[in-house]
């Protein structure tokens, strides 16, 4: 039977989209939790990341260093993502395991309805938080196995969903940057991931480097830069990704701190003031939109099924 209703994009099929969208940077940000993650999509955000110390770390309160496990990361990036319209990354570490660890963390992301992941090249024994001191990488094979169990499960899956690769080698203790640049074209290459990432430029003329050595998808972190790159710099390095995670969180973090701070020194009038300053300003609220399991959808179903008005 033929309909002429369009057929409704998978969460990753809209981010492989997003992807390759060639005329405007792709902001990605950390939707913090799933209610901001609702403000977000109000205010216009097309993708998120769930990082595991900054989003999953910040529901469990534990640390970047290894100790959130994967079923963890799935359940809070799969709240956040069944939330909202636009897709969700997953933040997924070093895989969490071995070849049969990272088919599993695959099927258990597209099973949550989560777009895509990103898995590093980092050893699982001392996976560190990003920019710290200590990083190692493994060695170049093992990482390539790694990303192609990752490439080969989703392929089986759902083709659309999309594989990225962190590349740690930059900064870490046992590589340099040639070995960066060498991991990058054969994370790309011979393991077929999607996306790659260099994760501490050092300069943009690095930056240069990597984006010419790769083809399709690239994206880079802040790493040693001074500041982080405006959009219109990204687009004029050929770079359509800029990865910005962070941002969300100092905002609220700010927010919530001078607020608290006045409450403590003034009680109610803290709040009796801020409503007051926010009145010709208002802000978006993460309410549930028409259709969700709410007040709403409660109620009409109390008169389907008992009858009541």
């Amino acid at each position: 039977m033929s309909s002429n209703q369009p057929i409704a994009l998978s969460p990753s099929a809209r981010l492989r989209l997003l992807l390759n969208r060639s005329d405007k940077v792709l902001a990605v940000m950390h939707p913090p939790t799933a209610a901001c993650a609702r403000i977000m999509e109000k205010a216009g955000c097309e993708v998120g990341f769930v990082g595991t110390g900054g989003v999953v770390g910040g529901y469990t309160g534990l640390a970047d260093v290894g100790t959130l496990t994967m079923l963890e990361c799935v359940t809070v990036a799969g709240w956040i993502a069944q939330a909202v319209k636009f897709p969700i990354i997953m933040d997924g570490d070093t895989g969490h395991g071995g070849i049969m660890a990272v088919r599993r963390l695959v099927k258990e992301c597209i099973r949550a309805g989560i777009a895509g992941i990103r898995i590093d090249d980092q050893p699982i024994e001392g996976k560190r938080r990003t920019q710290s001191a200590g990083i190692t990488v493994v060695p170049i094979e093992q990482a390539v196995a790694r990303y192609r169990a990752a490439v080969d499960i989703k392929n089986e899956l759902d083709p659309n969903f999309v594989i990225m690769a962190q590349c740690y080698a930059r900064d870490a203790e046992n590589s340099s940057f040639e070995d960066t640049l060498r991991r990058l074209k054969s994370y790309k290459e011979d393991a077929g991931v999607d996306w790659v990432q260099l994760e501490a430029p050092h300069s943009v003329e690095e930056i240069k480097q990597a984006r010419a050595a790769v083809r399709g998808p690239f994206s880079f972190m802040k790493g040693r830069l001074p500041r982080y790159l405006a959009l219109e710099e990204h687009l004029a390095l050929g770079v359509n990704i800029a990865w910005l995670p962070g941002f969300t969180h100092h905002v609220i973090w700010a927010a919530l701190s001078d607020f608290m701070q006045d409450f403590r020194e003034r009680g109610v009038a803290a709040w009796d003031d801020f409503t007051a300053r926010r009145r010709s300003k208002p802000y978006f609220e993460p309410a549930l939109g028409e259709g969700g399991e709410g007040a709403a959808k409660q109620q009409s179903l109390e008169r389907l099924y008992f009858g009541q008005t």
